[in-house]
């Protein structure tokens, strides 16, 4: 269980950001168009993402036992990084963020194609995501030996909430969500777990 929860704390972490992928799913929420479809094209890149990680970097650990610190010493400076990064946004926002027209509803479902091709550039297209699936994810789950499949697990239950409630709870948090004050405490919170998980990998 802990395991369990260690892998959905840093899916958390890292994916819970005002970027543009989170932006597009928050914006479909708050429109109400195609918000399950969308939802789902993020959720399951990401499970798919994590677990490809996490097999690959388990495969080339058995195969290479001195790449195991290597990946670990990789994996918690990015860490580190991403902290910093996140912390900077806390302290200092970026003017990016929703409009009001965003909290809108439109009166009719959006064509399919477009919103399908967007759901997918912004995943697939993004190579910040690679970096947050597939090394960060596993590099830690690798740390965790044997129990790297609950890792991988928890981290995918985490990536799920995140988009199901994003996608589906935009229209009841969409005041809270849209103001920069929030999202800059959120940024304060993830900087800080970032930070200990990195501290937890290398001790």
């Amino acid at each position: 269980m802990q395991t369990l929860l260690a892998g959905m704390g840093l899916s958390f972490s890292l994916i819970v950001a005002l970027g543009a992928q989170n932006a597009f799913v928050l914006r479909q929420g708050l429109r109400r168009e195609r918000v399950g479809l969308v939802v789902a094209i993020c959720t399951l890149s990401d499970i798919l993402l994590i677990f490809v990680g996490v097999a690959g970097l388990g495969y080339l650990l058995n195969r290479v036992p001195w790449l195991e610190q290597v990946t670990l010493w990789l994996g918690a400076a990015f860490l580190v990084g991403y902290a910093l990064f996140a912390a900077r946004r806390a302290l200092n926002p970026s003017s990016e963020g929703l409009r009001p027209a965003d909290g809108e509803a439109g009166t009719r479902q959006a064509a399919l194609g477009p919103i399908v091709l967007a759901a997918l550039a912004l995943t697939w297209l993004n190579p910040g995501v690679y970096l947050d699936t597939v090394f960060l994810i596993g590099s830690v789950a690798a740390s965790h030996g044997d129990s790297r499949w609950l890792f991988a697990l928890g981290a995918s239950l985490g990536s799920t909430i995140w988009f199901v409630a994003l996608g589906f709870g935009a229209r009841y948090l969409s005041r809270l969500l849209r103001t920069q004050r929030s999202w800059r405490a959120l940024d304060g919170v993830i900087a800080l777990v970032l930070l200990l998980t990195a501290v937890r990998l290398v001790w």
